[in-house]
């Protein structure tokens, strides 16, 4: 039962990982468009503005990264949980768990991803094309 319960460790550290990283690669992005932002509006320089629009795909990328691969280990966790205790050989493979649902695309636009970097592309537009609108009509 020992070896069961380590082996399941194993499993649960690298999910752990998996979600501290998306979690971290979210916050980079949020501050890393609140940085340019910054740089926009002390610069009165849109630049920095479109300058977003290349780190937050890149960011949204790795996001879907981290997901789909703790969406790997979760399977690979519940499926070493079943085994019996004589099969266990802390094996860390998930390639036989690989599906359509846990591709990185797909979980890209799932509703733990895609509502951020969605807002992160959504309010530099606004930023550009609205916001400057309004400055003149006062």
């Amino acid at each position: 039962m020992e070896k069961k319960l380590k082996h399941l460790e194993f499993i649960q550290s690298v999910i752990s990982r998996m979600n501290q990283n998306s979690f971290l690669v979210k916050g980079w992005a949020v501050t890393l468009v609140s940085a340019l932002f910054a740089l926009a509006a002390d610069k009165a320089d849109q630049t920095f503005v479109l300058v977003t629009y290349i780190p937050v795909p890149v960011f949204w990328f790795l996001d879907g990264f981290y997901l789909s691969r703790e969406k790997l280990f979760r399977a690979l966790y519940d499926h070493v949980a079943k085994l019996p205790l004589e099969e266990i050989d802390f094996s860390m493979k998930t390639k036989s768990f690989e599906s359509k649902e846990n591709n990185i695309a797909p979980v890209m636009f799932t509703q733990t991803i895609w509502p951020l970097y969605a807002l992160l592309i959504l309010v530099p537009l606004l930023v550009m094309f609205v916001f400057p609108y309004c400055k003149h009509a006062g």
